[in-house]
């Protein structure tokens, strides 16, 4: 199995097996993709896969200040650009969709959006905004109703619909990780719902699993992926817990049946600290989905991303480099030196830190 080889995601062909992780960068003023965050996603084209970064489907899903969203008709016309410039340069990129639910804060939501939730549990810690009060403390969440649940998953629906078919985007990932919302709906720390959205498996899992059926009857179940992060602490998540094997083995069951395009595990136990996993989990959600899995985590040489591939895995994800290094894939290619990325940088406005990180030139063979 060779990293560098052609590799084929349902029908859409992948120049590698190399996914650029989705990487928050708030460059988004307005919440409009525009044509620096073109240039950006241009640069990093050598991916086989591109997954953009969080991308809001509603007003209420804005938490962090500068977030793109994707269901206004300039944000689509955005998303267009950024699709066409990455097109250009023979790649391939979806769009995350992801709601913030609870981790928000109303400085940073647009006039007359609220904060959502499964259930009416503030987050600790704070969220930064543009505003003279700079971090503020998370908002104390609404919990959802019946009808909200049904209107954020047709949000998404929507988005999805319009991301594809008007924007040209070759598919979309439901952002189910990292303490947001379809997350806050898995994880029981989280949901404390009594209803058929709450309490076992089943029901806590019924959320995303409807949201990925219905997506996929819109768009087609091969232009549509998921991104968990099993024993995830981000966010405040509750890292282990005692259905947690049964949790990923149901979505990964179910997930099948729908016939997703790929799941995608994030490992957060080096880029945030997470706790060490006390099962094969990865495992255990490939042996049950069967389909494309995408994992990764502190890969920075040919031979940590083999050793994804050769635990039988399919597609290796490559969140920070990718920053500091728009040519990531022909550096790896080529046993390059990697630039080190700006912390400073990560989610301040303009080209500092974004798109000036200089390209090598190299003679494509």
């Amino acid at each position: 199995m060779n990293l560098f080889e052609k590799y084929n995601l349902g029908s859409i062909e992948l120049k590698n097996r190399v996914v650029m992780a989705p990487l928050t960068r708030s460059r988004a003023e307005n919440n409009i993709p525009n044509e620096l965050m073109a240039k950006y996603y241009q640069q990093r084209a050598g991916a086989g896969l591109i997954i953009s970064e969080g991308t809001s489907p509603s007003p209420n899903g804005l938490g962090y200040p500068r977030i793109p969203g994707a269901f206004s008709d300039e944000q689509i016309e955005g998303w267009k650009k950024i699709a066409d410039a990455v097109h250009a340069k023979g790649g391939k990129i979806f769009v995350q969709l992801m709601h913030t639910g609870r981790v928000s804060a109303k400085a940073n939501l647009p006039e007359g959006s609220f904060t959502l939730a499964p259930s009416s549990l503030q987050a600790p810690g704070e969220m930064m905004t543009d505003t003279a009060d700079g971090m503020v403390a998370h908002d104390l969440p609404k919990a959802m109703t019946l009808d909200e649940i049904e209107s954020t998953q047709n949000e998404h629906v929507f988005s999805a619909k319009r991301l594809v078919k008007e924007a040209g985007i070759d598919g979309i990932e439901l952002h189910a990780a990292n303490g947001y919302l379809m997350n806050q709906f898995i994880d029981p720390k989280s949901n404390q719902r009594e209803d058929q959205y709450g309490g076992s498996v089943e029901n806590r899992t019924r959320f995303v699993l409807e949201t990925a059926k219905k997506v996929s009857n819109e768009i087609g179940s091969d232009k549509v992926g998921i991104r968990f992060s099993p024993y995830g602490a981000f966010n405040d998540m509750q890292s282990d817990y005692e259905e947690l094997e049964s949790t990923f083995t149901h979505l990964s069951q179910e997930l099948a049946k729908i016939n997703l395009a790929y799941i995608h595990i994030v490992d957060q136990r080096v880029a945030f600290g997470a706790p060490d996993f006390t099962i094969n989990i990865k495992k255990i959600i490939k042996d049950n989905f069967k389909g494309t899995v995408i994992s990764g985590g502190d890969v920075n040489t040919q031979e940590k991303a083999n050793v994804i591939l050769e635990s039988g895995l399919d597609l290796v994800y490559v969140g920070r480099p990718f920053i500091s290094n728009p040519d990531f894939v022909e550096k790896l290619k080529n046993n390059l030196e990697l630039a080190a990325p700006d912390f400073n940088t990560f989610y301040t406005p303009g080209e500092k830190g974004y798109t000036d990180y200089p390209s090598i030139t190299l003679e494509v063979k």
